[in-house]
């Protein structure tokens, strides 16, 4: 039984690279997008895709948004993170929205099929000159949603949310009014004040402002 890969980058020499690295394993089928929108209408459209590898940084994703929400759409699909950003702090922010590997744009072929083969066997991989990240340091890795509760990491509560308490979420980060969220999304005034206090319950803040600053500190990159 073959395993179907979609590699999500927007660089076409990277693309080439990675599907040449994969050439060795047996049994895979790839395929490639190179904007973040044109991953989420694949993974919608065939809904086919056991392992993804998504890169932080392409077309139409902001930061860890498009993990986050590659996570909540399609909870089954394996996501391996692809990025140039190979902070520490990155990593943690990674694993506790999903991620089931990290890969830095750095790594060797050997590295790429060595996570390939570990995440399929549905284990963990992150690169081997890196420890792997303690509860502790996971439970950093919002350390500067300082006005989250010390209940637990604000970014792993963020895989509690659905799919529509993001995208609120996401608005309410950008500043937009309860009114502006419902035209936006097509729903009454009142179901975006139900998503809007489920969203408050599930991250442990107390208003939206609180909640849209630790919303903009976690998928933050840097």
């Amino acid at each position: 039984m073959s395993v179907k890969i979609l590699i999500a980058d927007d660089h076409p020499l990277f693309r080439a690279a990675m599907c040449h690295a994969l050439t060795s394993v047996e049994h895979l089928e790839l395929v490639e997008t190179s904007t973040f929108p044109d991953t989420l209408s694949y993974l919608e459209d065939f809904q086919d895709i056991d392992l993804l590898f998504l890169d932080l940084t392409m077309p139409g994703n902001e930061g860890l948004n498009g993990l986050a929400q590659v996570h909540a759409l399609y909870p089954d699909v394996l996501v391996i993170v692809i990025t140039a950003q190979e902070e520490a702090d990155v990593m943690a922010k990674s694993f506790a929205l999903g991620a089931s590997g990290f890969i830095p744009k750095s790594a060797s072929v050997e590295c790429i099929i060595d996570a390939v083969n570990t995440v399929l066997d549905g284990e963990t991989w992150i690169p081997p000159t890196v420890q792997v990240p303690s509860d502790s340091q996971q439970n950093s890795a919002a350390s500067n949603a300082s006005s989250v509760s010390d209940q637990g990491d604000f970014t792993a509560r963020l895989k509690q949310l659905t799919p529509h308490q993001l995208k609120v979420l996401r608005m309410v980060s950008d500043g937009l009014l309860n009114k502006q969220i419902a035209y936006e999304l097509a729903i009454s005034e009142s179901t975006v004040k139900q998503h809007v206090s489920a969203v408050l319950r599930k991250l442990g803040v107390i208003n939206r402002t609180k909640a849209g600053i630790a919303f903009k500190n976690a998928m933050h990159l840097n």
